[in-house]
């Protein structure tokens, strides 16, 4: 078939920085999904958006062309008002676990379509996967249905989701062109503009175990995305949060079940808490600004409460998994001791991401199985005393022979100062941004 525009004239036109008409973006996008235009030159392009960019109108269009490439989920007549919420990957970050039965249990319901980890940070999916029988993929109708019975699905997103994301991503993983706020933003919200959700809430991370390390890009990637998100009619927030630091006590997906499970039994760690209810009242606020008249009920009180626990139970139950069975546990564990006491005042969260992945907690490709076992934990956050000797960071891997590799990995992760000065804790909620 003959085709509208030429592709290399268009791979040239970004190169030089000249515009790139809407009905272009559209053919660049169909013709790529389709095949019709070969991984080499969509790999040019993309290069030639990391260094060019994109204006606001053509990026999107660039993700409208996106999210028509396939279908788009209809949540209209479930009985609730619908939120979702992003998170773009830490170490430790077990948010949403914990998050989406708490915001059903406060009468929203959350279709959280989420991925899987890749390098240093971990994927939601590895981590419900740890539970027996859990089960990730759900067909569309089957959600729906959850979410009426129950509000709370956590699932991969389907193959009809914006396919034309699902090749990019794959294509620009393997040629050097992720690092581009115009390209992550349209691969986020493609996918969470397409599962039909009224409202969506972004937690975009910053610092050191962040993708993003400084703040003024993460600032702009949030902006984008807001921007992005009402542009299409949801009505999009984000929240900019630390994460030099892991979040929680653990690393690691089975560990990471059971630290959320914890707090949603109305226990739990404290920086964990805060995210999560900061995160629930967000979502909460733009469900109820669509005229759905939620019940202001406060996500702090129900979490500690534990109200949320018997939504956990249903949501992972409605997939095929057992809420009472036990978890699965490492066969070796070492412990690493505090080399001196006083206080510690750094545990570096890229460190100790490395070092869980290196046990077998994460993947280098998307292809890599990852161990439901492995992780690290660590007894003590920022701020709390240590004692020499005791028990600082635990190893939890069914392979021995990674032990080296991953303490290697946290060698110089850890700062422990005298009592004085005294340590100062930094924020963990840095901005909010509207639209």
């Amino acid at each position: 078939m003959s085709e509208a525009f030429d592709v290399v004239d268009l791979i040239r036109a970004k190169r030089d920085g000249r515009p790139v008409s809407a009905d272009a973006v559209d053919w660049l996008i169909d013709a790529y999904t389709h095949g019709r235009i070969a991984d080499e030159q969509m790999s040019a392009y993309l290069m030639a958006v990391v260094w060019r960019g994109m204006a606001p109108d053509e990026l999107h269009r660039w993700t409208t062309a996106m999210i028509d490439s396939g279908e788009r989920l209809d949540l209209a007549g479930i009985g609730r008002p619908t939120v979702d919420k992003h998170s773009t990957g830490g170490v430790g970050d077990k948010v949403s676990l914990v998050l989406v039965p708490l915001v059903a249990a406060c009468g929203v319901a959350v279709p959280q379509l989420s991925g899987r980890g890749l390098g240093h940070t971990g994927g939601t999916l590895d981590k419900m996967e740890s539970i027996a029988g859990w089960q990730a993929e759900l067909p569309p109708g089957r959600m729906r249905r959850q979410l009426a019975d129950i509000g709370a699905v956590i699932c991969a997103a389907g193959g009809g989701l914006a396919p034309a994301d699902r090749r990019l991503y794959a294509l620009r993983d393997v040629t050097g062109t992720v690092e581009s706020i115009p390209l992550i933003a349209s691969s986020i919200m493609s996918k969470k503009i397409a599962e039909g959700t009224s409202a969506l809430v972004l937690d975009v991370k910053v610092g050191a175990g962040a993708f993003l390390p400084a703040i003024a890009d993460a600032r702009l990637l949030a902006r984008t995305m807001v921007d992005l998100g009402t542009a299409a009619g949801v009505r999009t927030e984000a929240l900019l949060t630390a994460m030099d630091v892991p979040l929680g006590r653990t690393a690691g997906n089975a560990l990471e079940v059971a630290e959320a499970v914890e707090t949603l039994r109305g226990g739990g760690p404290a920086d964990l808490i805060e995210i999560t209810v900061t995160l629930a009242r967000m979502m909460i606020e733009l469900a109820d600004s669509s005229g759905n008249q939620v019940d202001r009920v406060d996500p702090a009180q129900v979490l500690a409460s534990g109200a949320a626990y018997p939504v956990w139970q249903a949501m992972v139950a409605a997939q095929g998994g057992d809420p009472a069975a036990v978890l699965p546990h490492a066969s070796t564990v070492a412990v690493l001791p505090a080399p001196v006491s006083g206080y510690l005042t750094r545990l570096d969260a890229r460190a100790v991401g490395i070092a869980a992945w290196r046990l077998g907690a994460g993947r280098a490709r998307k292809e890599d199985p990852v161990s439901p076992v492995a992780g690290v934990r660590w007894h003590a956050g920022l701020g709390d005393p240590v004692v020499a000797g005791e028990p600082l960071l635990e190893l939890h891997t069914d392979d021995p022979a990674a032990l080296g590799r991953a303490r290697a990995a946290l060698a110089d992760a850890i700062t422990i100062a005298p009592e004085v000065p005294p340590v100062t804790v930094p924020p963990l909620i840095l901005e909010r941004v509207r639209a």
